[in-house]
């Protein structure tokens, strides 16, 4: 599985521990990680202002972008997102077919989510409620999310039902908003180009299965 950390820019300073806890937890499992954003490179007084073309400030809509154009081409198979609450986050990649994201603040969140709604992304709160043993919560998140096959059911009697839901899901998704690729192209050029960071180009150019997608980030990039 190929996996994807986006953080939102005013939770940067979290970035080093969320990932090295992912990082612990997926990677025995021969999962890969992704850190498209933000990364954080200096003193946390800095943080309103260091930003650069290198790790260009996203907020939560930069992340959606993000989420939908990695999930939607199979450059990556799940993302693990957040920002303050956890919330804008959320709502963002709801937005577009092709992303299920739930809202997880503690271990059982991560694992009935995705049991029950088998889903491809999750969003964290890093400020609200991450105090001491931060990351202990974190490392089992992603024990819980990680450990066993999704969409299992939960109960398992519920499984057949509960992934019928799942599906009549994505298909009501895609029946009441616009394709993705059209979606996209709506949007403000520059939000739509900001939220292309240097690691999001690296991590999607290596992986990306889908060549409608493929071009359509390439003419983005080159206007």
């Amino acid at each position: 599985m190929k996996i994807a950390l986006i953080n939102e820019f005013s939770q940067a300073s979290k970035n080093a521990i969320v990932l090295e806890q992912l990082k612990s937890v997926v990677e025995p499992m021969g999962h890969t990680v992704f850190n498209t954003g933000m990364q954080y490179v200096n003193n946390p007084q800095d943080l309103p202002t260091d930003y650069s073309e290198e790790n260009p400030r996203l907020t939560y809509m930069n992340i959606s972008v993000q989420a939908a154009l990695l999930l939607n081409s199979k450059a990556v198979d799940f993302v693990v997102t957040g920002c303050g609450t956890g919330q804008g986050a959320l709502m963002a990649c709801n937005m577009f077919p092709g992303v299920n994201c739930g809202y997880c603040i503690e271990p059982t969140d991560a694992y009935l989510f995705l049991q029950i709604n088998d889903g491809n992304a999750l969003s964290i709160p890093y400020a609200k409620g991450f105090g001491w043993g931060a990351e202990l919560n974190i490392k089992t998140i992603f024990e819980k999310a990680f450990g066993s096959p999704k969409g299992q059911g939960y109960p398992q009697d519920r499984k057949e039902s509960q992934n019928r839901n799942v599906r009549i899901l994505a298909e009501v998704k895609r029946q009441v908003g616009k394709p993705v690729l059209e979606a996209l192209s709506s949007i403000d050029p520059e939000l739509l180009k900001g939220s292309l960071t240097k690691k999001f180009q690296e991590c999607f150019f290596a992986n990306c299965q889908d060549e409608e997608y493929l071009n359509f980030v390439k003419e983005v990039l080159a206007k």
